[in-house]
């Protein structure tokens, strides 16, 4: 998806700042109206908001208790509470603008509720399960329900600009000036640290990239290899056009790894050669077995401890050190090492502690082991292991995007201010992908393009 393109000019966003203070101040009624400017206003003060519609669905002691613990447990959650009829066109991706804050937005409407955040701080998939486990409940119990699982897995901080009381009441001219006055002094500031951190993040994704180069460097090469010793000609005597077929495809994705490779520039990239490379290796496995004349293999994922041993062709029980057991796919080689009680042939990395299997080297791995096992069948292989353990944790999705080995994000992590500089894809879409309603969508309603509900 096309990225929005990003606002670079410092002075007009401290004006933009600025204008939008005193146009707060003199709007008449602003302190009573619920626009998407309002409902902004109040979350970038607190991270609750209750529409005064709204107030039956949560009281003002249960909205105190629910900004107290997003604020104690140092998270950029924003919870809106609005009326049934307040309209949703485009209200998700409209009021993330408006804060301009990275984070996880949930919004109860009337006796609906839905989130969206930015992927950075929850990927699409966590949201989307999020939501639907507190589809059904009272508004007191859901928002309650969301906020703990939300804070237990989702990354990022607070937004610096919370502790203020979001009460609405009339504030004077001075005091709106002098904050309007306060903002700008402080945005040169946060511009720099913003700057600075997606250099930071910038040079980490450089030293993680150069680091797996190695590594798909010595795929590469084995895949080739490979090639070389099958020493297949299309002309030779036998040979059909299944077997053509078979190793035309194998150099095709020999070359596609190569060149995908040469462009890759962040580690998320490198997922899309390992992927090349397993296909490339199937396409082989196929054009040997017609060549001998035996049955064609069944499709499945690598061997677990060292993908250049080729596709697997049974699981078997391997049990890491310190963990528990659990079936891993495994080539005919390494089946027999563990059969007879020996180790299997594992694959190793270097590290800044040595030679380490690459489960236990870091989650820069990620990507890599994501081509060539999928993010469905990962987790499960990896539990307790190092690599296992980080992308469990919110962080890993912080710092390296959303799913397994995706860095993503663009530099900005949950909390940072980025203004109108987000993916619009995270906080679009239509209604019913999963994390949405039941019933349809309409006119008005949830559904259809702009509103709530996001295609993935």
């Amino acid at each position: 998806m096309k990225a929005v393109p990003r606002t670079r000019s410092l002075p007009a966003l401290l004006l933009a700042a600025l204008a939008l203070a005193l146009t707060t101040l003199f709007a008449p009624g602003a302190s009573a109206d619920t626009s998407v400017s309002t409902i902004a206003q109040a979350l970038r003060k607190s991270p609750v908001y209750v529409d005064p519609a709204a107030r039956d669905q949560l009281s003002a002691a249960d909205a105190d208790t629910l900004a107290t613990r997003i604020k104690d447990a140092d998270k950029p959650l924003f919870i809106a509470v609005l009326p049934a009829g307040h309209p949703t066109a485009n209200l998700f991706a409209d009021l993330r603008s408006a804060t301009g804050v990275t984070g996880l937005y949930g919004i109860r409407l009337g006796d609906r509720f839905d989130a969206r955040a930015d992927s950075s701080v929850m990927s699409a998939t966590a949201r989307q399960n999020l939501v639907r486990s507190v589809q059904g409940e009272d508004a007191k119990a859901q928002l309650a329900d969301f906020t703990d699982r939300a804070l237990a897995n989702m990354g990022g901080h607070a937004p610096s600009s919370w502790g203020g009381s979001a009460d609405g009441g009339g504030a004077s001219a001075t005091a709106l000036i002098t904050t309007a006055a306060v903002l700008v002094a402080a945005g040169g500031g946060a511009y720099a640290l913003v700057r600075r951190n997606r250099r930071r993040r910038e040079e980490e994704q450089r030293a993680a990239l150069d680091r797996l180069r190695v590594v798909v460097d010595e795929d590469i090469t084995a895949f080739g290899e490979e090639l070389d010793r099958l020493d297949f000609h299309p002309s030779e005597a036998g040979a059909d056009d299944t077997m053509r077929a078979d190793y035309e495809r194998a150099l095709d994705a020999y070359e596609t790894a190569k060149q995908r490779m040469a462009a890759a520039r962040k580690p998320e990239d490198v997922r899309s050669v390992t992927e090349a490379v397993e296909d490339g290796r199937f396409s082989l496995a196929q054009l040997a077995a017609r060549r001998e004349g035996r049955p064609l293999p069944e499709r499945r994922p690598p061997c677990f401890f060292d993908p250049r041993h080729g596709p697997s062709v049974s699981d078997a029980t391997w049990t890491p050190p310190g963990g528990a057991p659990r079936q891993v796919p495994v080539c005919a080689a390494d089946a027999t090492r563990l059969a007879d009680g020996r180790d299997p042939v594992i694959r190793e990395v270097d590290t800044d502690y040595g030679r380490r299997p690459y489960w236990d080297a870091g989650p820069a791995y990620g990507p890599w082991a994501g081509g060539y096992f999928g993010g469905g069948l990962l987790p499960g292989l990896l539990v307790g292991t190092l690599l296992g353990s980080v992308m469990a944790t919110p962080s890993y999705a912080a710092d390296y995007g959303a799913g397994y080995g995706d860095f993503g994000g663009g530099g900005y992590e949950g909390g940072d201010v980025s203004g109108t500089d987000f993916d619009p894809g995270d906080f679009g879409g239509g209604f019913g992908d999963g994390g949405g309603f039941d019933g349809g969508g309409g006119g008005g309603d949830f559904g259809g393009g702009g509103d709530f509900g996001g295609g993935y």
